[in-house]
């Protein structure tokens, strides 16, 4: 297969889904934007105790929409998703075993 056969075959194959119209983009802009407002929001609102778990949160919902719609994992094998899911899992855990090993919950 030649190089210009394979373009062929990559970008029919990234046309195989509809596109999210541009409606759909400035929705998603727009929440992204709220919570990160939001987050920005906790450096003047004493939350106390819950600010990091509020903070992760926020973290996780704005990567899921970055990596399905702006990165296409939307429209992408399901088996990209499981890597995803499993990358940020795996991240997760890894951050808040530091915080306990770091005694970040028991200094107040």
């Amino acid at each position: 297969m030649s190089t210009s056969e394979t373009a062929v075959a990559t970008e029919v194959a990234h046309d195989d889904h509809d596109h999210p119209s541009d409606a759909k983009y400035i929705q998603i802009a727009l929440l992204l934007g709220i919570i990160t407002a939001a987050e920005v929001a906790t450096y003047f609102v004493d939350i106390g105790v819950a600010l990091i778990p509020v903070l992760m949160v926020m973290m996780v919902v704005k990567f899921f929409y970055v990596a399905s719609w702006f990165m296409h994992l939307r429209f992408d094998s399901p088996l990209f998703t499981k890597f995803f899911v499993a990358g940020l899992i795996l991240a997760t855990s890894v951050y808040l075993v530091f915080l306990t090993i770091f005694e970040f919950w028991s200094k107040g």
